[in-house]
């Protein structure tokens, strides 16, 4: 995801003042990197699992030695794990994470290629019928870079429910596609809605409220149905969007305050990103690099 403009639709009777999170402005570092820590060590929801190493692309195919590695790494600290692909290596996500535990958000990447759409439909399909499918979230943000129809949207996760009538099947894209195009809300089990303040300019001091406000909105165009955060963050280093600053101080506060509301009002998030991953610039200029819980290296960041 990058950069996005804030919508402006209103929402009424909503009020989040009770719920904005722990002031931080007094502590230390040290105090503020041990809250970081503590937060952790409580555990999350769900955690988006990042597969590439250093001088690792999508494209590249993975070992499940690589993707096992991770797995491990990051199983004391969530109940669930997000994946995005079912091709080259990551379809050995859902069944490790099984084998470990955890509960697993499966996605079938899709983009403008129609063959490896039916590759990756393919193998999401395969997945849930080996019984390592919780959710399977058909395509991630495919609407909002315009790289399919709603129509051609819509009928690949006709596909999927058909294929897999006894699994929870839903689309991941922004928080406010769903009002702009109520069919995904018909067509979908679940609302899978991404929420990042950052990308939409964000002072941290406003975020979580922000975060908030994007989640009711996703409520309000959910229809009764579960809603359920799969993507939220703040990089830790890099560029600076309007009044979103990227730095460890304020990656740790969102963070926090991110974990104690989804604890508090049990709220399901999925945190991006469990690894910092370098080939995530491009489009998201620098900040792209510096998402993650843990570093390039596989080390706590604080």
């Amino acid at each position: 995801m990058s950069f996005r403009r804030a919508n402006d639709y209103v929402l009424e009777h909503v009020d989040y003042s009770e719920h904005a999170g722990i002031d931080t402005s007094n502590y230390s570092e040290t105090e503020l990197k041990d809250l970081w820590r503590a937060t952790l060590k409580n555990g999350m929801h769900g955690l988006c699992f990042s597969m590439y190493e250093d001088g690792q692309t999508p494209g590249d195919t993975i070992t499940e030695a690589q993707v096992e590695r991770r797995i491990k790494i990051i199983k004391p600290y969530t109940k669930w794990v997000r994946s995005f692909s079912c091709i080259e290596g990551n379809e050995h996500i859902p069944r490790i994470a099984k084998q470990q535990g955890l509960k697993t958000l499966v996605g079938a990447w899709l983009s403008g290629d129609k063959d490896d759409n039916e590759k990756e439909i393919a193998g999401l399909i395969e997945l849930g019928k080996a019984g390592v499918v919780d959710i399977a979230a058909v395509g991630n943000e495919v609407l909002y870079r315009n790289d399919l129809t709603l129509e051609e949207l819509l009928e690949y996760i006709k596909r999927v429910k058909e294929a897999l009538p006894n699994v929870t099947v839903g689309y991941v894209d922004a928080y406010y596609e769903f009002t702009v195009h109520p069919e995904l809300v018909d067509a979908s089990d679940v609302v899978l809605a991404n929420c990042y303040p950052y990308w939409e300019s964000c002072h941290i001091d406003h975020a979580l409220t922000h975060m908030q406000h994007m989640y009711a909105q996703a409520i309000d165009a959910a229809k009764g149905k579960k809603v359920i955060i799969t993507e939220t963050g703040w990089p830790s280093e890099g560029g600076s969007l309007g009044g979103a600053m990227s730095s460890g101080e304020n990656a740790m506060r969102y963070f926090i305050n991110t974990q104690k509301w989804s604890s508090n009002d049990q709220i399901d998030v999925f945190y991006f990103s469990s690894f910092d991953e370098s080939w995530k610039t491009g489009d998201e200029g620098d900040v792209g690099a510096f998402w993650g819980l843990w570093d390039k290296h596989e080390k706590l960041k604080f």
